[in-house]
């Protein structure tokens, strides 16, 4: 199950999971997601289920896997790829807007694993991905509200795949360093970037292997972050996103 099932790295990593297996996209209301089930189906997929899904409304969390699980089947493998990039610019003036970045950033986030990794605990099996990012490694001034978002997240993913140790129930935690694609649109990319793609194969090696914790994408950004800790402070305030 992809929840944030139009994200570009969620849909390529259901692409390489797909053959023979049933696919839910779990996907914002109000949008026509129809054709997201073809690319899926032509992988392999059994069958393909589009439904809404709202991040933000924590209360839905546990109706909407309860669905999933009594009509269609229990969730194997379960992948978070929702995410906003947020307006840095405006969330530094506006409340409203860091609190929003922050909610679906990390808040969403958290309370949906905990509901999932609860009932796949209950039966000792199943997978969990949650998608960190370097960004929260050192936060940046240039990003700083997303950055710790994800560095809450990367915390929170980080102690739970601990606490999941030996339950049966892997929790993989993707470090992805910038992605070119639809939600870094007309950003210059950075050092090391990557493809939905590159991301989506490393991601799938490690679920296939079952391997909890965090993979580096590339795996050269832990070395540039291990270096990056040592960057003196005032250097550090004008790295750029």
């Amino acid at each position: 199950m992809i929840f944030g099932g139009r994200s570009e790295i969620g849909l390529a990593v259901a692409r390489r999971l797909a053959d023979g297996c049933t696919v839910v996209l779990a996907t914002r209301p109000g949008r026509d997601v129809s054709a997201l089930a073809a690319p899926l189906t032509a992988a392999g997929a059994v069958a393909v289920e589009i439904m809404d899904f709202d991040a933000d409304d924590l209360d839905s969390h546990a109706r909407v896997v309860e669905d999933v699980e009594s009509r269609i089947g229990e969730i194997s493998i379960a992948v978070l790829a929702f995410g906003i990039l947020g307006d840095q610019e405006v969330a530094e003036r506006d409340a409203a807007t860091a609190a929003r970045i922050l909610h679906t950033d990390f808040v969403a986030q958290a309370a949906l694993l905990t509901v999932l990794a609860e009932r796949m605990k209950s039966r000792g099996r199943g997978v969990l991905v949650a998608f960190s990012s370097v960004a929260g490694q050192r936060v940046r001034r240039a990003n700083y509200v997303y950055g710790s978002a994800k560095a809450g997240l990367d915390g929170f993913a980080s102690g739970m795949a601990d606490a999941l140790h030996g339950t049966g129930v892997t929790l993989v935690i993707p470090r992805p360093g910038f992605v070119i694609g639809r939600m870094t649109e007309g950003m210059d990319p950075a050092p090391f970037s990557s493809t939905p793609d590159q991301v989506a194969d490393a991601v799938v090696d490690r679920v296939r292997a079952r391997r909890a914790g965090v993979v580096w994408i590339p795996w050269q950004l832990r070395v540039m972050f291990a270096v990056a800790r040592l960057v003196p402070q005032p250097l550090w305030r004008r790295m750029p996103r």
